[in-house]
């Protein structure tokens, strides 16, 4: 899976969360979060699972994976 990064900043911004709580829920670095939303960066599939739990979402929501 690789993560949609402009999906990943709308979810976090329509609920009004910021990375640091992001990344506090998900135990995953506040800059690679960032590097992950500007599309520098990737996530293991472990960790899209993390931020989808976070976000309230599905891994699918987040990133570039077909929806069943």
């Amino acid at each position: 899976m690789r993560p949609h990064s402009s999906a990943i900043r709308y979810r976090r911004e329509a609920l009004k969360m910021s990375l640091r709580t992001l990344s506090a829920k998900t135990g995953i670095n506040k800059g690679h979060l960032s590097k992950v939303e500007r599309g520098l960066a990737g996530l293991g599939d472990e960790n899209i699972r993390k931020v989808a739990d976070a976000l309230d979402a599905t891994p699918a929501d987040i990133t570039h994976q077909e929806k069943p």
